[in-house]
């Protein structure tokens, strides 16, 4: 540059500060008086003598000083100071990298390189600097300049006046409400992702804990424990072991239910095609993940009601008996002379049952009840249900004795549930015989329900038609003996042993002839005879008949193969006392086998309104409860004080 070229830039730059400082027009003067300007940083005088030593001119075009505040500050009018504000804050936003870098920079490097030309340039504008040093970057911010040189700091020019120069507060509440968050760095790199099928996004929201890893474990057993896992989910494991990620996520996700690849569901299909055991929805596969020992939970009860209006007040007694550790997996309640009103009988078995359970299916044949609940989770494994019914009566249209039945098939496992009412009488033994001959011969079933065996079937006995029978209701088989005798056996009884009275039982004798139940079995009775009590009362019948104490209602069981059924409990529910019977319950562990996919399905339908209105009730009871229990709670406090 030429002397006359340096002249005009020096004397226009040296009046835009306007603090009285002498520059003198000598230019052999030049660098002493740029080392006398004043500056609070000695790093940036050394890097104008440099510059100017090398020929660059430092004084380049700043950006405007702001205006200050006079001390007639008061007088200035909201609307002015709020634009003065607005406009420090948008000079400021527009220079802090920090807040106007994108997302994806806070996760880089703050590289800051020093350019020959005096100015702090971030990343790559350094590069372009290199190769022209003329041009000036966009993100270049001169280190000179008053307007930026007290960006560390977090007070403002403002703020650092005294009270008396800054606005009312009107002002002050609005710079409060204002609040600038710092820029969050990563506090550590990232975890390396091994497949990119997925987008980053994606994989980061399905992070897993290492409490959640439990597909690391070895697949081995320990000493009393013993692993059950679905064996496709093995495969799966082997096929994405390269993608532990995934796995993982997918676990997280469904902490219950297993991963089932797109190959496994080409393959199988739910309803119908496949006839294998493997691959299935009824196969060994789905049996072993929900059965491991392949065995499940039957709760059978049986009750006469002898028709009586008023149900009991609460039906845990019968349902959910005290002395057992877990509920059952099936529920069937079979009812002999019910109530006149069934929908409120069910109603009251979906309400002690709660949400847990859903009921399958229900018939009747006159004021003959049978009803199956099972748990809502296994009711998708469950065939279509199918009933019949068979009256004993001369008079079809008299309904009071006779038989119903339900039919449906668990897995590869039919059942069928028969509960009946016998003809009454001590005497009518024959008859009652009758009864039970005439049911196995009419009762219509399975009616769409494949045979699971059909080679060990004969029509003439609807037992042999399926794997797992039970059979219960009010028999009405009697003690041969006179009542006497029987309360004088009674007394003498010690741990409940039975025997003594059993070998005056009328069914007892009938089945070890073979004239009645064939094949079937009944568990060890180690209960009180459950016929005739008076209403209420623990007292057998003080009427003018004097019944004599009798096991009419039972529980009686075949299997096709052997040791099938195994019985867990097999008792009387003496708490309930609003009929002349007392309620028989028995609990049993049934052997299930795989399925084949030709087995019509009931897909998870059962009776919602019935579920609804259960759930409702036992709602209004629990609150009523719990008025019950704060309003005695207040009142043994007051009677306290």
């Amino acid at each position: 540059m030429t002397e006359d070229g340096e002249d005009g830039p020096l004397h226009h730059s040296c009046e835009a500060p306007g603090k009285g400082d002498s520059i003198a027009n000598d230019s052999s003067k030049l660098n002493t008086s740029i080392v006398d300007v004043k500056s609070t940083n000695g790093h940036k005088d050394d890097l104008r003598l440099r510059n100017t030593r090398e020929g660059i001119s430092p004084y380049q075009p700043r950006p405007p000083l702001l205006p200050r505040l006079s001390k007639s500050s008061k007088s200035i009018s909201l609307e002015e100071t709020v634009r003065t504000r607005r406009l420090r804050n948008s000079q400021e936003s527009l220079s802090d990298p920090a807040e106007t870098g994108s997302s994806t920079d806070s996760l880089k490097e703050d590289e800051t390189v020093v350019a020959p030309s005096g100015f702090v340039i971030q990343g790559t504008a350094a590069v372009r600097n290199e190769r022209d040093p003329s041009a000036r970057p966009h993100s270049a911010v001169p280190t000179g300049s008053p307007a930026f040189r007290d960006r560390g700091s977090s007070l403002s020019d403002y703020e650092r006046r005294p009270r008396s120069q800054q606005s009312d507060l009107t002002v002050q509440q609005w710079r409060a409400a204002k609040v600038r968050l710092s820029p969050v760095q990563p506090t550590g790199p990232l975890p390396a992702l091994e497949k990119s099928f997925a987008s980053a996004t994606l994989r980061a929201a399905n992070r897993i804990d290492r409490d959640c890893l439990d597909y690391a474990m070895p697949a081995r057993e320990k000493l009393g424990e013993r692993l059950h896992r679905n064996l496709s989910d093995s495969r799966l494991l082997e096929n994405m072991g390269s993608d532990s990620a995934s796995v993982n996520s997918m676990r997280s996700t469904y902490s219950v239910l297993s991963p089932i690849r797109p190959q496994d569901m080409r393959n199988r299909s739910f309803m119908e095609g496949s006839v294998l055991g493997s691959g299935a929805l009824l196969g060994a596969e789905e049996l072993d993940r929900l059965f491991p020992d392949r065995r499940v939970g039957i709760y059978i009860a049986t009750w006469n009601m002898q028709g009586e209006k008023g149900l009991p007040v609460n039906l845990d007694d019968l349902l959910l008996p005290t002395d057992s550790e877990f509920a059952q997996d099936f529920y069937v309640i079979g009812v002999q002379e019910g109530c006149p009103d069934r929908r409120e009988w069910e109603t009251r078995l979906q309400e002690s049952l709660g949400p847990y359970y859903v009921m399958l299916y229900a018939a009747s044949h006159g004021v003959l009840y049978l009803t199956v609940f099972v748990r809502r989770d296994l009711i998708w494994f469950c065939s279509e249900a199918e009933h019949a019914t068979v009256t004993t009566r001369i008079i079809s249209q008299i309904k009071t004795k006779g038989a119903v039945g339900i039919a449906f098939t668990f897995f590869g496992t039919s059942f069928l549930f028969v509960t009946s009412h016998f003809t009454s009488g001590d005497a009518k033994v024959y008859e009652r015989i009758l009864d039970y001959n005439k049911i196995v011969e009419a009762l219509a079933l399975p009616k769409g329900l494949p045979d699971t065996n059909p080679y060990r079937s004969t029509p003439s006995d609807v037992t042999t038609r399926f794997d797992q029978v039970f059979w219960f209701g009010d028999f009405n088989f009697r003690l041969d003996k006179d009542r006497s005798e029987v309360e004088a056996i009674i007394s003498s009884t010690v741990g409940g042993d039975m025997s003594p009275l059993l070998e005056h039982d009328q069914l007892s004798k009938e089945m070890k002839e073979g004239s009645i139940f064939k094949g079937f079995q009944e568990a060890s009775i180690h209960f009180l005879p459950t016929y005739k009590f008076d209403i209420g009362r623990d007292v057998y019948d003080t009427t003018s008949k004097q019944r004599t104490p009798s096991y009419t209602d039972r529980i009686l069981f075949r299997s096709r193969q052997a040791n099938d059924i195994k019985t867990l409990m097999y008792t009387s529910c003496s708490n309930i006392k609003t009929s002349d019977h007392r309620p028989v319950i028995g609990v049993f562990q049934v052997k299930l086998r795989p399925g084949r996919d030709n087995i019509p399905l009931c897909a998870g339908q059962f009776d919602r309104s019935l579920y609804l209105e259960g759930i409702r009730r036992r709602r209004i009871t629990r609150e009523i409860k719990t008025k019950e229990a704060m309003k005695n709670q207040s009142s043994t406090i007051c009677t306290i004080s």
